[in-house]
């Protein structure tokens, strides 16, 4: 067992580091008897879990536990040295073309996570981009699978805590932060040469749902434009009446944790204080029927059924519980539901 430790270095960025056994009688003279003791103690309990396991760990079975402080600087840098001897080299990933080789030529990349505002003063939105395979090059152009467009990205970033920098080239298992006007999606996929696109990033059923409007009328323009941006994030999801009358707004999350996040959010970040009520829909079914041919309004449901789209136009219905289900599919022979 190796112990490390840090010596305190006034104002320097770096501390001086020692590392000793915990059975080096050198450590008693370097943090004394009663310190040596209590810490030979403290990693004796740490015992009491699964012995350390490589694999285990890549193979997402176990998880390693750093203690630190980020606050401090204390046991940062021993995280980030461990994470590297943990992970793996950039792993090949599945796509509609096959298995795509980390270390083919050809660039792709994915769109993994959407945050907005994270630089307040100027209202920006990043999309990050996890590569899986290639060389990415600062103001090449890359196709965009679902916009169907060619983009030239100019200001690739990279980020560390609150530090930025613009990044002119990456490599396989790297992620940069681009620029988003609007024009991603969780999932979207980025390319040069032949086409491939990568499976989406899964969306669990939500298990909540809330009606939220806005205390403030004048404010109706801020309220949807952080709702919308919350729901493209992933934070929540949003549906509206599928008869498209009235501007009410009903959000569904798999925990109602999600639902103080989107109150505070729109608080702090747009400005936009909100009235919640809490609705007692449990489950959502898409409806697969022809939107063309198939009218919602003549089918036989419960009085406590909703039937809503999503923000992509998607029929749904929301239903309080499995009988109202089972009523909705009894007594409409020709609807087609399937789960969320």
């Amino acid at each position: 067992q190796c112990i490390i430790h840090f010596t305190d270095a006034g104002h320097a960025k770096k501390a001086g580091v020692t590392e000793i056994a915990l059975d080096d009688p050198a450590l008693v003279e370097l943090i004394g008897q009663k310190r040596r003791d209590n810490l030979a103690d403290e990693i004796e309990l740490l015992g009491a879990g699964r012995e350390f396991d490589l694999d285990a760990v890549r193979n997402g079975k176990l998880s390693p536990v750093f203690f630190g402080s980020a606050l401090t600087n204390f046991g940062v840098e021993p995280f980030l040295e461990g994470f590297l001897r943990m992970t793996t080299v950039p792993l090949s990933r599945e796509s509609d073309a096959g298995v795509i080789d980390a270390f083919s030529p050809d660039f792709s990349a994915f769109v993994f996570k959407i945050q907005a505002n994270m630089n307040k003063a100027h209202r920006d939105r990043l999309a990050f981009m996890r590569i899986c395979s290639g060389k990415f090059e600062r103001d090449h152009e890359y196709l965009h699978v679902q916009g169907g467009k060619t983009l030239k990205l100019a200001q690739p970033q990279q980020l560390m805590a609150s530090e930025r920098e613009i990044v002119d080239e990456a490599y396989a298992g790297d992620i940069i932060g681009l620029f988003d006007p609007g024009i991603y999606a969780l999932g979207d996929t980025l390319y040069t040469g032949k086409k491939v696109e990568y499976a989406g990033i899964p969306v669990f059923a939500p298990e909540h749902f809330a009606r939220v409007s806005t205390l403030d009328s004048l404010k109706r323009k801020q309220f949807l434009k952080g709702v919308t941006q919350l729901a493209t994030e992933g934070a929540v999801q949003t549906f509206r009446r599928a008869d498209g009358i009235g501007e009410e707004v009903i959000v569904g999350v798999v925990g109602v944790l999600q639902l103080e996040v989107l109150e505070y959010r729109l608080n702090t970040e747009y400005n936009v204080e909100i009235r919640m009520q809490q609705l007692p829909f449990e489950q959502l079914r898409w409806v697969q029927n022809d939107p063309d041919t198939y009218n919602l309004r003549d089918l036989d449901l419960t009085s406590d059924t909703k039937a809503v789209e999503d923000m992509k136009g998607n029929r749904l219905l929301l239903f309080t519980s499995d009988w109202a289900v089972r009523w909705a599919e009894t007594h409409n022979e020709s609807l087609q539901l399937s789960e969320f």
